[in-house]
C-alpha cells in the first residue's frame, strides 16, 4: 500500500473508531489516563505498520489489541510493578464481556454512564464525558461553555479521580438503576450531537462524525430503555440531521431554514423520527426532548416555510416552558410568536427575555432581536443587533452570515418580510 493510500486509510479509521477504540481500552485498562495513552501507542504503531502490511480486516480489533499489549508490556518493564504480575496477566488475557440489560454491549454507552454516575458533579459529568466519549479537546469545550480551559481540565481530573477513588463500575447500570441516570446520559449524547450539528470552533459548520455518533449512541439509547425521553432525543436528532445537506451551500455558507431547498431533506429520516414522536406522545409523559422534536417535526412536515403551522408551534413551546423554563426556550417561543401574531409581538417577547439578562452574551438572542427588527424595517437598530451579534459569535460560517446581513443592511432598505 502506497504511504499516501496508507495514511488516508489511518485517517478515516481515526474519524470512525477512535472513540470507540478509547472506550474499549479504559474498560480493559481500568484507568482514563492509560487507555488515553494506549490510544496514542496504537495509532504510532499503526502509522509504522499499515504503510507495509495494509489496513487490517478489522481496524478496531488491531487498535485495541496492539494498545493494550504495548501499555501492559511497558507496565511489566517497569520494577515497581513487579509485585502485580498476576494482576497484569489478567489485563492479557481476553476478558469475556459482562451481561448487560437488553444485549446492549457498547463500551461508548458503558462509558457514558460511568461518567454520567451521580456520585460526579453535573457541571464534571458533562466536561468528562465530552472530553472522553465525545473526543472533544478541553479548549473545544472550554470555548463552547464560555469557562477558561484550566477550569474545564480541573473537572475532568477531578472526575477521574473520584471514579478511581470509589471505584464506580464500568458498565450500564441496572434497570431499577437506569431511570435515575438516563437524563444525565440524554444530555450528554444531545451535548455531542449538538457540537456536531453547530461545531464551536473551525471552518466548517457541522461535524458528521459526531451527528452519526449521536445518532447511534441514541438508539442504543432506546433499545436499553423504551423511555420518552429517549425517543424523543432520537428522534430530536434525526430530524436535526435530515436537514444538515440543505443547510449549507456549497461554499459551506449556512442557509436558514427559511431558505433552504425541502427537497433535500432526507424524508426517511423524518418519517422515522415522526414515529416515533408518536411512540413518545402515545406514553402521555412527553418531556422537553420530546416536546422540541415535535416542534422540529412540525416544520419538517410543512411543505415551505410560509406553510408552516405557527399557532401548533407556539402551543407545543408553552407545553416545553411548563417542563423546561429555560431563557432559551423563552427565546425561541418568542420568535415564535413573531411568526404566528406579527413580528412586533414577537419584539417585543424577545426584548422581555432579553431583559432578564440571562442571553446578553448569546450570540443568537441578538440575531434574533435583529431579524425581527429587520423584518419591521427597523434598519439602524437590527443593523446594531447584528453587529453585537457578529462581537459574539465565533462560528465562521454564523459569522459570514451575519456580516452578510449587516452589509445589505448598510446598503440599502432589505425587504422586511
Amino acid at each position: 500500500m502506497s504511504p499516501a493510500r496508507a495514511h488516508d486509510a489511518l485517517e478515516a479509521v481515526y474519524r470512525t473508531e477512535a472513540r470507540r477504540v478509547r472506550a474499549t481500552l479504559i474498560r480493559l485498562l481500568g484507568s482514563f489516563d492509560s487507555a488515553e495513552e494506549a490510544l496514542h501507542e496504537a495509532f504510532a504503531a499503526a502509522v509504522e505498520q499499515w504503510p507495509r502490511e495494509g489496513v487490517p480486516e478489522n481496524p478496531y480489533a488491531w487498535l485495541v489489541s496492539t494498545g493494550r499489549f504495548k501499555v501492559v508490556d511497558r507496565w511489566r518493564q517497569q520494577s515497581r510493578l513487579a509485585g502485580v504480575l498476576p494482576e497484569l496477566a489478567m489485563l492479557v488475557e481476553p476478558t469475556p464481556e459482562p451481561d448487560m440489560p437488553e444485549h446492549i454491549e457498547d463500551d461508548e454507552l458503558r462509558l457514558i454512564f460511568t461518567c454520567c454516575h451521580p456520585a460526579l458533579a453535573p457541571d464534571a459529568r458533562i466536561a468528562l464525558t465530552l472530553r472522553e466519549v465525545g473526543g472533544l479537546t478541553t479548549e473545544e469545550i472550554a470555548r463552547a461553555y464560555l469557562v477558561p480551559a484550566p477550569t474545564i481540565a480541573q473537572r475532568i481530573v477531578r472526575a477521574k479521580t473520584k471514579i478511581r477513588d470509589l471505584v464506580i463500575p464500568y458498565e450500564v447500570p441496572s434497570r431499577t438503576e437506569l431511570p435515575a441516570r438516563l437524563e444525565s446520559a440524554l444530555h450528554v449524547v444531545y451535548l455531542i450531537f449538538n457540537e456536531g450539528y453547530a461545531a464551536t470552533e473551525g471552518a466548517s459548520l457541522t461535524r458528521g462524525d459526531l451527528c452519526a455518533e449521536a445518532i447511534r449512541l441514541g438508539r442504543l439509547m432506546v433499545e436499553l430503555l423504551d423511555e420518552p425521553e429517549a425517543l424523543g432525543l432520537l428522534a430530536l436528532m434525526l430530524l436535526h440531521e435530515a436537514r444538515l445537506s440543505a443547510r449549507v451551500d456549497a461554499a459551506g455558507d449556512l442557509i436558514l431554514l427559511e431558505n433552504q431547498d425541502r427537497s433535500l431533506w432526507n424524508r426517511g429520516q423524518i418519517a422515522e423520527a415522526l414515529a416515533l414522536i408518536e411512540r413518545a406522545r402515545a406514553s402521555r409523559r412527553m418531556g422537553s426532548y420530546a416536546l422540541e422534536a415535535a416542534i422540529v417535526g412540525v416544520h419538517a412536515e410543512a411543505p415551505s416555510f410560509r406553510e408552516t403551522n405557527w399557532v401548533k408551534i407556539v402551543s407545543l413551546y408553552d407545553a416545553l416552558c411548563r417542563v423546561d423554563l429555560s431563557a432559551v426556550t423563552a427565546l425561541n417561543r418568542a420568535v415564535a410568536l413573531g411568526m404566528c401574531h406579527g413580528h412586533a409581538v414577537g419584539l417585543a417577547a424577545i426584548e422581555a427575555v432579553m431583559a432578564q439578562g440571562e442571553l446578553d452574551r448569546y450570540h443568537l438572542a441578538h440575531a434574533a432581536r435583529a431579524d425581527m427588527q429587520r423584518r419591521l424595517g427597523l434598519n439602524e437598530a437590527a443593523k446594531s443587533s447584528y453587529q453585537r451579534a457578529l462581537e459574539l459569535a465565533r462560528q465562521p460560517a454564523e459569522r459570514r452570515l451575519l456580516q452578510t446581513r449587516i452589509h445589505q443592511l448598510a446598503n440599502g432598505p432589505l425587504d422586511g418580510g
